[in-house]
Parts: structure tokens; sequence; C-alpha cells
């Protein structure tokens, strides 16, 4: 829970200060006075479910198995039981060999996740880097060779650098594999049995997952000790918390449309998802000629543009940001009020990761489907998944009755792949209706 800003009051006899932040509460008050001064500094009073049941097992060098979905407060109910134990034996880093390694599925979430253990290790002397690919890795290499106590990495980037003799994986004392369920769907198995193969059979290991079906138990219990088990159930599926709605429109239409809506001013931040990345490009060209502020990520843009891109729509430079699925996991930001999917996705599942972007942390959000002709079997199919009808709005501008009573099959080279270019495997296949809890 996080406390609003005090506003100053008036020079009128009164203190132009502001009020001191709370203490923070609860486990919080297990940490060390720095990191109470920075979860302080960020305004938390209250630790979350994750936090509360996590922190006080981490502390005491217990391995762990999470089963969580983003916007629970996971990443703080890590970082910070990571930042007091390495503060406590604090030596100096020693050049390209890290104490601790966390490992995330995607080059948004190994940055984000640097990004908070830069603000909760604030007071701290605690060193750490992030590596990922996609950009030059000269800048990375020179941070690994000053010495560094946590890295954050990707798994091709790691063990390319590994390969290449710049990191020594062989002191990592704790090992902290984030979002083991996207591991697996984007093909990383061999790297992850690679990466253990270089770190210490003796450490601390923390898994976390926003599902754990049979085959994630498996790989999950390979890596782990007697582990805590933490599971953090929403009190409803994730898809429940948010407004869904579709229209049905002609294919030519659609950005008739999307610019309709966005003259409702309640669409106030807003990510737009498109399947390919030429239409992602197309459409954020036809919004800023109509005014429209916005910026694009996709798997065609260098990860230095795309961090830039992310960065200002975070910070409201941007009132949309046009996607691929490249942003459907993983992406933290705040007071998404909107979710469209411009394009309906391949895959059912990945409906829910990309409306997930919205109503986070239990704010409230809507999401926006399009549906042409072309994409009405996707919609069966998420309908399907859902258990339910995403219900339908007809009374606008460019409703299309073909549409609406389409038949047509999937395209036959839609390949029903996701969007790491991968034809499905056994394990998306077998999920059932369960997995809309939690994957956000």
């Amino acid at each position: 829970m996080k406390e609003h800003a005090y506003a100053p009051r008036r020079r009128n006899g009164h203190s132009t200060q502001q009020p001191k932040p709370r203490i923070p509460q609860g486990i919080f008050r297990a940490l060390i006075p720095e990191l109470q001064r920075s979860v302080a500094a960020e305004g938390y009073v209250t630790p979350t479910p994750i936090q509360e049941q996590c922190i006080p097992r981490l502390l005491e060098g217990r391995d762990l198995l999470g089963t969580a979905q983003t916007g629970t407060g996971k990443t703080a109910a890590f970082v910070l039981p990571l930042l007091q134990q390495l503060s406590k034996n604090h030596r100096r880093p020693r050049s390209r060999t890290p104490r601790a390694l966390i490992l995330a599925p995607t080059r948004e979430l190994a940055a984000q996740t640097g990004d908070k253990i830069r603000t909760y290790g604030r007071f701290l002397s605690i060193s750490h880097t992030v590596i990922f690919g996609g950009v030059n890795q000269f800048r990375q290499v020179k941070a690994l060779n000053r010495g560094i106590d946590i890295l954050v990495a990707t798994p091709g980037r790691l063990l390319d650098l590994v390969q290449q003799g710049f990191i020594h994986l062989d002191e990592v004392e704790v090992f902290i594999l984030d979002e083991g369920d996207r591991m697996l769907d984007m093909g990383f198995m061999p790297d992850i049995k690679r990466v253990l193969s270089h770190i210490p059979a003796e450490r601390q290991t923390l898994f976390f997952s926003a599902t754990m079906p049979s085959k994630m138990v498996t790989l999950a219990h390979s890596m782990v000790r007697d582990p805590v088990r933490v599971t953090i159930t929403p009190d409803e599926p994730a898809v429940e918390s948010i407004a869904q709605k579709v229209l049905f429109v002609g294919k030519r239409n659609k950005d008739a449309l999307l610019v309709s809506l966005l003259d409702d001013p309640r669409i106030n931040k807003a990510i737009i998802f498109t399947q390919m990345k030429h239409t992602a490009n197309r459409v954020l060209k036809k919004l800023s000629a109509t005014g429209i502020s916005g910026t694009a990520i996709h798997g065609n843009k260098s990860q230095a543009v795309r961090t830039k891109a992310l960065d200002g729509f975070k910070q409201g430079r941007f009132r949309v940001l046009v996607a691929t699925d490249v942003a459907a996991r993983g992406l933290d930001v705040d007071d998404v009020t909107h979710v469209i999917n411009y394009d309906l996705p391949m895959e059912a599942e990945t409906y829910v990761h990309r409306i997930g972007r919205t109503a986070r942390a239990g704010a409230n959000g809507a999401a926006i489907s399009f549906c042409s002709a072309e994409d009405r079997s996707y919609l069966r199919d998420i309908e399907r998944f859902l258990g339910k009808p995403v219900p339908a709005e007809m009374e606008h501008a460019y409703h299309c009755d073909d549409a609406f009573r389409s038949s047509k099959p999937a395209p036959k080279n839609s390949g029903r792949r996701n969007g790491n270019g991968r034809s499905r495997s056994n394990f998306g296949r077998s999920f059932n209706g369960n997995r809309t809890r939690g994957r956000r």
C-alpha cells in the first residue's frame, strides 16, 4: 500500500516542512535501517501478502517456490531480502564474478528488475548490472570488469558472455529465476540447464512463476532444496477485474474506429496491440497524423529505442504505446487505463497476457478488442478459453454485421505460433482455464 504525498502548508506561522513518511509496518520492520529508509521513501507502509510471506523466510536463507502474478509486489519480495543478505556479508565485488544471479525471460523484465534494485538499494553500497542481447556488449563487459554484486540477465546474453570468459558464476550465492512459466514458453529450458551447470550446488534458490502446472513443478524441484512454498491467489481471476468488450468492425475501418475511440478523454493511457510489426508502425503513423501522441515497441526496434519509448510512455510523454506481443508479458507500467486489441492475438492465452497490462495491483481497467471477419475464429478461441463470451458493443459507427456473423476459419498460415515465432509446445496446449488466474 502506498501512502499519498503530503501537501506543504502555507507560510502562515505553520511549518512549511512536509511531515516525515510513516514508518513501514509488518515484516518491513525486520529490514535493516537503510532498506527501511528506501521503503519509506517509496511510500510503502504495509507489505503486500507475498512480501509478508517471502521476506522472513528468505532472510533465513530458505529456498523458495513462489506462485504469484505480476503486480503483487513480487520483485520487492525477493530484492529486499537479497540486498539485506548481501549487505550483511559485504565484500568488495570481484571482477566478472557476481554473488547473486537473477535470470529473467525478456529484456524489458530484466531492465525493470535492475531499476528496482537501484531504487531499493539506493542507501547501500551494493552494485549491480543488467545484461541482455540486442545491444552492443561493450558497456556490459565494462561493468562486469569493475565488479558487481548482483547480475540481472537474460539467458542468451548470459551464456554468450560466460562462454567468452567475461562472467564467472562459480561464486553465486543466490540464484533467482523469475517468470519460470514464461521461460518455458519461450524455449529457454536448455539454457536454464546450462546456467545451472555453471553455478554452485550450495546456494539459495528462488523460483517464481505465475502458474505452477506439473511440468513447471518438475523443473522447480530440480533446482531447489526443501523449499518454502508461497502461493498468492488473487481474490478473483485476473480477467474478471477488467471491463472487457469486443467491437465488430471491417478490416479497412479499424483505423477510423481507433481514432474515434481515442476521442474519449477517459482513455488516458492506453496500450494498443497489433499482430505485425509493420502494422504497429502504420497505426502509430496514423495516430500521429491526427495529433495523438504515441510511441511503438516491437522486435525490429533496437533495445535502446525500445527502452526510450517505454520510459516515455511510463513518464506520460505519450498517451498511447503501440506494441506487438513483445510487450504482452512482464511490462510494469502504472495507470494503464485501457488495452486495445487492434488485432486479436492468434493464441487465446496471449489475450489474457495482453489485457493484464491494465487493472494492475487492484486498479480498474478496460480492454477493448476489434474483431474483423478475418479475426472471428480467434475470438471464438478466446471465448472458449475464458469459458464465457466477451461482451459485444454493437452500437458504434463502424459496426460490421459481416464480421459479427462470420464463420471464417483462421488463416491457413497463421501458424498458431507464440510471440517468439515457435510453434506451441505440449506445455502450452496443456493449460486449462485456470491459467487465467495470474497470467498478468
